[in-house]
């Protein structure tokens, strides 16, 4: 299974984040459990994930698992947590009894809630009891609902979140940074960017090299292909390259493939 080329999200239930953490948290999801979900999950024995800088805590609730993560496989125990940034492509190999609790963060933002700086897990796989409690994490591993775990670490979350009072002058500024980028319809290049905050491109670079690990240009081509690719995907006659800033189909399609290493006609 390969993210957004396949459907992954019809395995697992989701849930937003409640308004104030919604700049910070991407979602909360946990593995479908219903039996009517277990002939789709024998269909998929991996699924791989494209970069995306967005780091995630995987809340391991049922079996072991391996973790494919820079060519290098990686056992991850029954009771096992861990935290991957996800800034190279991630392949979890899957099992019909995987039961995974996900908490999936916008870039930066473990720095704005637990004063974690994301570049300092880069190509790692860390282990989430170095990051959360361990009575946290037991109290979400006992047999409640999605829903209840949610309320759960999101409490922790918000709480963790005023206690910080993070007003950080570079989280802020790279957020707004993206949020123009998107604002835009994803045609401004690094510099239009910065010029729409009034700052240089030297300092929009070192801002994002310092918050999410990585140069502005290449996180607006990793975002731009993510979201366009999504949109592909769903509405493949009626897509239309120029409102992603891409200049033709050819365009999109030269860049999807630097992006995923796949042609888009082997997912059509």
């Amino acid at each position: 299974m390969v993210e957004i080329f396949q459907d992954i999200r019809k395995i697992y239930m989701f849930s937003k984040p409640c308004e104030e953490l919604l700049p910070h948290v991407e979602f909360y999801s946990q593995s479908v459990l219903d039996h009517s979900a277990q002939d789709i999950k024998h269909e998929f024995s991996a699924v791989k994930m494209f970069p995306s800088w967005t780091p995630t805590f995987y809340i391991n609730l049922g079996t072991p698992y391996y973790i494919d993560l820079k060519h290098t496989r990686h056992y991850v125990k029954g009771d096992e947590d861990v935290l991957i940034l996800r800034n190279e492509d991630v392949t979890r190999h899957k099992l019909p009894a995987d039961n995974i609790f996900t908490v999936k963060f916008n870039p930066g933002s473990l720095e704005a809630i637990l004063g974690l700086n994301q570049v300092s897990v880069m190509d790692k796989i860390i282990p989430l009891h170095h990051i959360l409690p361990w009575q946290l994490l037991q109290k979400i591993k006992q047999p409640i609902c999605f829903e209840e775990r949610v309320e759960i670490i999101q409490s922790y979350l918000l709480a963790a979140y005023h206690q910080l009072n993070n007003h950080d002058h570079y989280i802020k500024m790279v957020n707004d940074c993206i949020g123009e980028y998107q604002a835009a319809g994803m045609q401004l290049n690094t510099s239009k960017v910065a010029e729409k905050l009034f700052i240089t491109s030297k300092t929009i670079n070192r801002y994002f090299n310092r918050v999410i690990g990585i140069a502005p240009k290449n996180y607006f081509s990793i975002l731009r292909g993510r979201i366009a690719l999504t949109s592909f995907m769903k509405d493949k006659e009626n897509f239309i390259p120029m409102d992603y800033g891409y200049y033709d189909l050819s365009h999109f399609h030269k860049d999807i493939v630097n992006f995923t290493g796949q042609r888009l006609t082997k997912h059509l």
